[in-house]
């Protein structure tokens, strides 16, 4: 229990008496209890005070300048603006995770424009801005900047819509911007231009981050631009930003904790590879390093000297192989974050096992995940190795290509406080590649093992039992995605039953139907969202649940042209205080 939960714990015994009843007023003045509820800071924690009784309801609300909203479908602009009159900071996300695997239109929604209206209406003084999987067009761009005169952060991560007009209107009009964030965003027609449009008097910036951006940037706008931010603390460039350039923008921000550099493709001449290094040495408060593309160069080594503090190092764009991460990894004694590509191979892998003690979280990526004939990459082996010297693991991200039920056993008896484990074995319906049995006994040492485990990704060929294991086992699982496994409605019935804490449900290419789909109807509303696509799931069976639980919206997501009345491929299901969605295109079929 967090300190902000024991707060609210502490005023909850104060307003009941001993028998647990509610006392007809609560014990403290308004002033009293706002004040406190203002300092609990988890979203989580704020929606579980709003519950205790109508005083801190209303003093919740009062008190709340900022919300998350994990569904911009689960309630509408209205019912938020009537709840909250104080708001400064938004978070929202939007489309299902799946879209960003392509599994769904991008004019599916999640337009962010009619909030804006609303906010504008509502909430004058609206200062951040945090966006994920959502469409963010010219025109809410524009809306944005005219609207809030004293915006200052604005993050778009996995976003689309629009342009370098609508980046401009932004860069031009914000006067007080702190943070400008473009993550992981598509985006078709965005040159370098917004960046020249910048006030020459303006000095506020402590964040900027454009490292998905494919576009050329002016280096000289640029580097006027950091010369002038004095308080810059993250910077993240993109790959046209060279090595000498990145240089010459570290002199004047020494004090970065965030770097996120260009391409090392440049060849460097002696002096300018002296400059360099000093630059990077000079930065003695860096803490997360990203970027490194082209990373495989001779020059890599001019990071060295800014590596000794840092915790994350991000090398999800960098392909080196083991040798290359050795050398690298020997800088960085006190990394708990490593992100990699599979091209280090298992004995890179055994590198970070033998480096980094104090490991809390790995991801390795495929440099191609969608070749079969690819031999190299990771296997159990690799694994193996980073849980027998990175004993503080908690969170895995692993691709490979085989494991073994005895490799995924042993892993998490050495690490037992993993509480995320993603394990994608890359070829669907893959047994343990020793034994050719199913990986259930594996997944169930997962669960069984890790009592702390609150994400589990799984994968290979898995009967029924496994879930039965995640079912029994997985008490504080809350987000499970299953892909191209199970043999029965069983399968799907027994996470339903079991793991009460439950709140996504992520399922594709898996044989579950109508009888597991309904199985779910009392404990949906519950959770945040099902994804079920390429399953045995009908038309019938979605209407079935909409009629049995109005209070959830069923949605089936149909390729154009599609006109298949009885097969529902793609269905996402969702709670919502504001009912069905009315934006929805042609092709999604709402219940």
């Amino acid at each position: 229990m967090d300190s902000n939960t024991k707060k609210y714990k502490v005023l909850q015994s104060n307003s009941a008496d001993s028998n647990g009843l509610a006392l007809p007023q609560t014990a403290f003045p308004d002033e009293v209890l706002e004040k406190v509820l203002s300092l609990i800071d988890s979203h989580k924690d704020k929606s579980s005070v709003s519950l205790v009784c109508k005083d801190w309801y209303n003093a919740e609300r009062w008190t709340r300048s900022s919300i998350f909203i994990g569904n911009c479908y689960s309630v509408s602009p209205e019912i938020v603006a009537r709840r909250f009159s104080k708001i400064k900071s938004v978070r929202m996300k939007g489309r299902p995770r799946f879209s960003d695997f392509n599994m769904i239109p991008r004019d599916w929604g999640a337009n962010i424009h009619p909030w804006l209206v609303m906010f504008a209406k509502v909430y004058p003084s609206l200062e951040e801005l945090r966006l994920k999987r959502m469409t963010v067009n010219d025109e809410s761009l524009e809306l944005l900047a005219e609207s809030f005169p004293s915006f200052k952060a604005l993050s778009l991560s996995s976003c689309d819509g629009f342009t370098e007009e609508g980046l401009k209107a932004i860069t031009k009009r914000c006067r007080n911007l702190t943070e400008l964030e473009i993550q992981d965003s598509v985006t078709m027609d965005v040159g370098g231009g917004w960046l020249n449009c910048f006030p020459d008097n303006f000095t506020s910036l402590e964040v900027l981050n454009f490292s998905s951006l494919s576009c050329e940037v002016s280096f000289d706008a640029l580097e006027r631009l950091v010369s002038r931010c004095r308080s810059m603390r993250v910077l993240k460039v993109n790959e046209s930003i060279t090595t000498d350039q990145m240089q010459r923008l570290l002199v004047h921000a020494p004090n970065l904790t965030e770097l996120g550099t260009g391409s090392f493709l440049q060849e460097l001449t002696p002096r300018q590879y002296l400059d360099a290094e000093k630059a990077f040495s000079n930065c003695k408060r860096l803490r997360v390093l990203s970027g490194l593309w082209d990373a495989a160069s001779p020059d890599l080594p001019v990071i060295y000297g800014a590596c000794a503090g840092l915790t994350f190092l991000n090398l999800s764009d960098a392909v080196l192989q083991s040798g290359e991460l050795a050398k690298l990894l020997a800088q960085c004694p006190n990394l708990r974050r490593l992100w990699v590509i599979d091209s280090v191979e298992d004995k890179g892998l055994e590198v970070i096992g033998s480096s980094c003690p104090l490991l809390e979280e790995l991801r390795v990526f495929p440099i191609d995940p969608y070749d079969q004939h690819h031999h190299h990459g990771v296997t159990e082996l690799g694994f193996l190795a980073v849980s027998r010297g990175c004993p503080k693991l908690r969170y895995v991200l692993y691709f490979c290509r085989r494991m073994t039920n005895a490799a995924v056993a042993t892993i998490v008896q050495n690490c037992p406080d993993i509480t995320h484990f993603r394990l994608c074995i890359m070829i669907p319906h893959e047994p343990d590649y020793l034994t050719k049995e199913p990986m259930d006994e594996g997944f169930g040492a997962v669960v069984k093992t890790c009592t702390k485990l609150q994400r589990l990704s799984v994968s290979g060929l898995l009967t029924d039992k496994t879930f039965e294991y995640i079912g029994k086992y997985g008490k504080r699982v809350e987000t499970l995605s299953v892909a191209f496994a199970g043999t029965s409605d069983r399968g799907m019935q027994y996470v339903l039953r079991g793991c009460p804490k439950l709140r996504k449900l992520e399922i594709r290419d898996c044989p579950f139907g109508n009888t597991a789909l309904l199985s779910g109807i009392d404990k949906y509303e519950n959770m945040r969202s099902l994804w079920m696509s390429t399953c045995h799931v009908t038309m019938k069976g979605c209407a079935l649940l909409a009629t049995k639980n109005p209070r959830l919206n069923v949605e089936v997501i149909r390729d154009e042209g599609d006109e298949d009345e009885v097969q529902a491929d793609r269905v996402y299901v969702y709670r919502s205080v504001a009912g069905p969605r009315r934006d929805a295109p042609p092709f999604v079929l709402t219940f």
